[in-house]
């Protein structure tokens, strides 16, 4: 049987231009600008009208047009926010096991009474365990045999 051939599209981050650079969305934002303008016109008095109207106009070529690493800038307006809304440190709480946690001799068995004891690894061990993280388990250290 023969399988068709369909052709996969590329670039699909790319938005389509309507006029000339412009795309769909630049041409709306421009357009609800023109829009909110033209109602500045109709209210306020000449020189309220210019200050707005130049406030809106620039607020409108920045979201419109801005890009700040390659992203349009109401997006990176939207990851700014959220990462100031989240906290800045965040921690893990992991629950220590029996096998984690040793009491000192003479101590009651207690939570404040058990004392977390790890031997620091040697650098030779890390080294050895990013080597067995690099080659996704192929190698498996220095007392394993190798794949």
């Amino acid at each position: 049987m023969i399988m068709q051939q369909v052709v996969v599209p590329q670039f699909l981050d790319v938005e389509d231009k309507i006029i000339g650079a412009i795309t769909v969305r630049q041409f709306l934002e421009m357009l609800i600008a023109g829009i909110i303008i033209a109602v500045f016109y109709r209210l306020f008095d000449f020189s309220l009208f210019v200050v707005s109207s130049l406030a809106v106009f620039s607020l409108t070529v920045v979201i419109a047009f801005a890009r700040i690493n390659g992203q349009p800038f109401h997006l990176f307006m939207l990851n700014f926010i959220q990462t100031m809304r989240s906290p800045k440190l965040k921690t893990w709480k992991k629950d220590f096991t029996s096998a984690d946690t040793r009491v000192k001799k003479g101590e009651i068995a207690e939570e404040k009474a058990a004392v977390i004891y790890r031997k620091p690894l040697a650098t030779s061990k890390i080294s050895e365990i990013a080597l067995i993280i690099d080659t996704g388990g192929i190698y498996s250290g220095e007392n394993g045999i190798s794949k």
